[in-house]
């Protein structure tokens, strides 16, 4: 019996009765959240993901994921939410020094500061590499001029992951610096973007003179394509189908929206239950899922068309690939192995679910969907209006879905990457790996 209970017990098994049994002697709600997430954070239970060094306990996105619902199941305030847990951490953890881990690592699982992804570019965007935001060197510091832009929450960030060119003298992949600089200084400047939905969560970002310490760089001179890499395959992943929930809290990191002096009870409901904010991000967005419009279409009627429970089956079966494309990865992980392309795969996937939950959802709503509130305030009246207070989050969803196969990297280029690097399909003929940057034609 020993034996057969030895075999059966998975370490999700095991990392999830460890974290409750934490939660049942660390857990006070009476807290504040700088309080609570520091306590969660040193004791790797924010990041379960990053290796023990970076504050995390080594275990793979399966068990991760297992760990952060049990968390939210238990009824504590979640990890801190962000780019920083996302992307930041795991790529200073990769290629940071013990140092730039010490000190920029351990602020992201305390939630202590929140960080932003400075990357695209007016005229980089699908051509990351085409960047021109320039970083030229002065003594111990560098100062950085460019324009970045699609920047998420940008307006709540105290420090972005920024790349920049250090070196136009050689090819445009060469010349690239990953730093980590500082949002609260007066050569940076954020401006929102109003996206179709009615809220700004993207910003673009102006930097004239902005000074980041030679400490600052990530990964070395020069280097910052190999470290922007690592942060891409964490965004893929973490925006592909099939990557679970990371049941991050309610509550925001960093110190422009001053939650961390609140109690972080305040953050979880009376049933234990994670509270979310309204506002329309992503997540809730996305939150407009199978389950919900499956209840909808059967609420009125339209589970009788043929057609939409086709289109609701195929919007499952998605979701379900998605999912045994995550095991996948567990497994060949668990081997040492890797799927090639796989996190550009899930990519794509997800760009696919939320157009067929576009579609699907504005055909179950009807003429509801050509009705939106835009602002908080509207809701109200939306609701009176339709007498479905799901209809904002099905016509918020189908605005938003335009995004996804954009942001994280176009659906153009997850499948060059896709054909090029894993198939081995010729490459368009050009000479970006051989020319100066500074002699490569730019987009006007």
């Amino acid at each position: 019996m020993t034996d057969t209970a030895e075999r059966t017990t998975s370490p999700s098994t095991d990392a999830v009765a460890e974290v409750r049994a934490w939660l049942e002697e660390s857990w006070d709600p009476d807290l504040t959240v700088a309080e609570w997430w520091e306590r969660l954070g040193l004791a790797g239970w924010a990041a379960p993901g990053l290796p023990v060094n970076a504050y995390g306990k080594g275990l793979n996105r399966n068990d991760s994921v297992a760990v952060q619902n049990a968390i939210a199941e238990f009824g504590a305030l979640g990890a801190p939410g962000g780019l920083g847990l996302l992307l930041a951490a795991p790529t200073i953890a990769a290629h940071g020094t013990q140092e730039q881990i010490d000190l920029y690592v351990r602020d992201i699982v305390t939630g202590q500061k929140a960080w932003c992804q400075l990357f695209s570019e007016p005229g980089a965007g699908s051509d990351l590499a085409g960047l021109q935001t320039k970083a030229i060197k002065d003594g111990d510091e560098w100062i950085v001029t460019g324009q970045k832009v699609w920047t998420s929450g940008g307006q709540v960030a105290d420090l972005g992951m920024l790349i920049a060119r250090t070196d136009p003298d050689v090819p445009k992949h060469q010349g690239i610096t990953y730093f980590g600089i500082d949002m609260h200084q007066k050569g940076v400047e954020i401006r929102p973007l109003v996206e179709m939905t009615g809220h700004a969560m993207f910003n673009e970002v102006f930097m004239e003179e902005a000074v980041v310490p030679d400490d600052a760089m990530i990964g070395g001179l020069n280097n910052g394509w190999a470290v922007a890499n690592t942060t891409l395959m964490n965004e893929r992943a973490g925006l592909g189908s099939g990557g679970g929930h990371a049941a991050a809290g309610a509550a925001t990191p960093g110190t422009v929206v001053n939650d961390l002096a609140r109690r972080a009870g305040d953050f979880v409901s009376t049933t234990g239950a994670p509270k979310r904010r309204g506002g329309g991000s992503a997540g809730g967005m996305f939150g407009a899922s199978y389950k919900l419009l499956v209840e909808l279409a059967k609420g009125n009627g339209k589970i009788a068309d043929a057609s939409v429970r086709q289109d609701l089956m195929r919007l499952h079966t998605l979701n379900e690939l998605g999912r045994f494309n995550n095991l996948r990865a567990k497994a060949a992980k668990a081997i040492g192995q890797e799927v090639p392309g796989l996190p550009n795969i899930s990519k794509l996937s997800m760009s696919e679910i939320v157009r067929q939950q576009r579609d699907v959802g504005l055909r179950i709503i009807g003429p509801y969907g050509t009705l939106h509130a835009y602002k908080p305030e509207d809701q109200k009246s939306l609701n009176d209006a339709t007498g479905n207070p799901f209809t904002a989050m099905v016509t918020g969803m189908s605005l938003f879905a335009q995004a996804p196969p954009i942001y994280g990297g176009t659906d153009q280029v997850q499948r060059n990457i896709i054909g090029e690097r894993v198939l081995g399909l010729p490459k368009e003929p050009n000479n970006d790996k051989t020319a100066a940057f500074k002699d490569l034609p730019k987009n006007a």
